[in-house]
């Protein structure tokens, strides 16, 4: 009978890792990477260089559309595909005065709720055609690496869309 203490495990482990270590490329790349196949709107991967620094924002909200409405009007925000569209360009105004623009963001986790104008479903077909106005087009190549998820509920029951983006500066020169 063979008794191991642990010892007997460790170089095996050792060259496990190893090899691991050099098949993924442990380097940091030197430029952001996207990573993903062309017909896909999104990137599956974005690696980033070590010596760059990230923004996030917090998750960002539609703007309002036309204040003298009541709540609950869908004048108020807009549909799914209106909401993301104002989220977008205010991230957008976000990253301008810290010297970035949407070409700087690498990720987007994107919260929809369901649309009670569409039988209570999430409107996905809204928001990603929102997304393709911003990415992954002739004015911005960037295909960022995103989540989409759907939610019961956003914290203002109007609100059908939230929006938390990611932006890596430039490097400095």
């Amino acid at each position: 009978m063979l008794r191991c203490r642990g010892a007997c495990l460790v170089a095996p482990l050792v060259a496990l890792v190893t090899l691991w270590g050099a098949s993924v490329g442990a380097q940091a790349p030197a430029d952001v990477i996207f990573t993903g196949p062309a017909q896909s709107s999104i990137s599956f991967n974005v690696a980033v260089p070590a010596n760059r620094a990230y923004l996030w924002t917090s998750g960002t909200v539609p703007p309002v559309l036309d204040a003298t409405v009541p709540i609950g009007s869908r004048a108020k925000y807009g549909d799914t595909k209106t909401q993301g569209e104002g989220i977008l360009r205010t991230i957008e105004a976000q990253l301008k005065p810290r010297g970035l623009t949407l070409k700087d963001v690498v990720y987007l986790r994107v919260y929809i709720a369901p649309d009670k104008a569409k039988n209570g479903q999430y409107d996905f077909p809204g928001w990603f055609a929102a997304y393709a106005e911003f990415f992954g087009n002739a004015t911005n190549a960037t295909k960022v690496a995103r989540s989409t998820v759907g939610v019961g509920q956003l914290v203002d029951p109007d609100w059908l869309i939230e929006i938390e983006a990611v932006a890596v500066f430039p490097p400095s020169h």
